[in-house]
């Protein structure tokens, strides 16, 4: 796994974490919020790279 996966991995399951503490999601319902959340959050690492992020061209 490269350092960028592990960094999104280990930041997704800090905020899904929170998430549950505070109710806004459940153990048994996390598997339809974590995927969306984990790809926002490489998202956000590849923008403040600045690599290419989904749906954009790099000039």
């Amino acid at each position: 796994m490269d350092k960028e996966k592990a960094q999104a991995l280990q930041v997704t399951k800090e905020i899904v974490v929170k998430f549950i503490e505070v109710g806004r999601v459940s153990p048994q319902n996390f598997q339809e919020f974590f995927p969306a959340i984990y790809e926002k959050v490489r998202e956000t690492l590849r923008d403040d790279a600045g690599g290419p992020v989904q749906g954009e061209e790099r000039d």
